[in-house]
């Protein structure tokens, strides 16, 4: 019986803390009514009709304005649901144009959620400091704004100002210091970075995928994977694949940028590769967080439903992290510049264009090609599956009369 019983008092506080959390909130959140009042606001007299005197000052007290400072009797008028929960009129019976009460408060929830929100705009606005403060930071930064230091410099060697460096910037740029954001060395070297719609929305997609799941894996051999677009005149796409140790560069032409898209490129290298082959090139696929590659589970299934590649993701506004499809992506824009359509591009082509780029020596290669690194690690048959040939040394050409030259 112990337990039941120290189970219902438990309930019982409960229920008391979520009751008198609800008073408070509606006793704070309470707003004065302003319904058409019978009595005078300063004379509600709780003895109406009950009085029994006649006469205490020259004036009778029937007409006397100011029993509430003459009358030693005098008691205000009073509503009980007034001083206990809920602390509003809401419910009363009584009607409101027939209540003789000064006072009369009401509880609104959607003026209520209206004030909280409110509050809680202006609480986050501005500042938190005074202005005393904000002078003698003002003092220290912007002498050393002028002098060329770095805001990230000003913070590391002055501690006692209590900011980050990504709050100096948000000061500066707001104007609270005689220093301007224009007045930093790099500020008017950059553009304004561009908000990119086209990202992967779903969170979920990276558990698992992150770039620091790929650092912990450290493979010896994985291949980056990025897209590459056309102007705004052709909605077609190359999907471009890097093979990291042999510097191989891949591009397949696709008529969309989707995700159906991308999975029909997988599909068709497996079934010319055969799911062997596939992993040999494709095992660890890195990528940014395009959102093409926003369904990796449909990536990295097969056709007969095996696995046949791991994805991971860069971490945002670090392209860097797949630094070798962005280098080679600068060769490929010297036949291709930005700004050409890929609308009459065919695959021929796009495969024209890799073997050209596959034909330039590399230095990290000890001065090999990147196919001719390729054929000692994968073999004739597979190069020739995925339409790569050696162009002649000194017919390799980089340049857009490449693709001119040969339609």
């Amino acid at each position: 019986m112990l337990l039941p019983l120290l189970y219902f008092e438990a309930t019982e506080a409960v229920l008391l803390y979520l009751v008198s959390g609800v008073a408070l909130k509606v006793e704070t959140s309470r707003w004065l009514s302003s319904g058409k009042l019978v009595a005078p606001k300063e004379d509600n007299i709780q003895k109406t009709n009950a009085c029994r005197k006649i006469i205490l000052c020259d004036m009778k007290c029937a007409s006397c304005p100011t029993c509430n400072q003459t009358c030693p009797d005098f008691a205000r008028e009073r509503c009980g649901r007034l001083d206990k929960a809920p602390y509003v009129c809401n419910g009363c019976p009584k009607a409101i144009n027939h209540c003789t009460i000064a006072h009369k408060y009401r509880y609104d929830a959607k003026f209520a959620d209206r004030k909280y929100r409110e509050l809680l705009t202006d609480s986050r606005a501005g500042i938190s400091m005074t202005k005393h403060e904000l002078r003698q930071k003002d003092m220290v930064i912007s002498p050393l704004i002028s002098q060329g230091q770095s805001p990230y410099q000003i913070v590391t060697n002055h501690p006692e100002l209590g900011m980050s460096v990504r709050t100096l910037y948000t000061y500066l740029d707001n104007g609270l210091f005689t220093a301007r954001n224009i007045d930093l060395k790099r500020k008017v070297k950059f553009k304004p970075r561009k908000c990119h719609n086209t990202q992967i929305k779903d969170r979920a997609v990276f558990q698992g995928r992150m770039y620091t799941d790929f650092q912990a894996l450290s493979p010896d051999h994985w291949t980056e994977m990025d897209t590459v677009h056309s102007s705004n005149e052709s909605k077609k796409v190359l999907l471009t694949f890097f093979l990291k140790r042999e510097k191989l560069f891949l591009a397949f032409l696709m008529n969309r940028c989707t995700k159906g898209a991308v999975r029909a490129v997988f599909d068709r290298l497996e079934k010319k590769l055969g799911t062997y082959g596939f992993l040999c090139l494709f095992h660890t696929l890195l990528t940014d967080r395009g959102s093409e590659f926003g369904d990796p589970v449909s990536l990295e299934t097969g056709i007969n439903g095996t696995e046949r590649t791991n994805i991971y993701y860069c971490d945002p506004m670090r392209s860097g992290q797949k630094g070798g499809v962005e280098n080679v992506h600068t060769m490929l824009r010297m036949v291709l510049p930005k700004g050409t359509s890929f609308e009459f591009l065919t695959q021929w082509d796009v495969n024209l264009i890799v073997n050209h780029i596959n034909s330039t020596p590399r230095e990290s290669l000890s001065g090999k090609t990147p196919y001719a690194a390729a054929l000692e690690t994968y073999g004739e048959d597979i190069l020739k599956a995925l339409q790569l040939r050696p162009v002649d040394p000194d017919e390799v050409n980089l340049t857009p009369k490449l693709i001119k030259y040969n339609r």
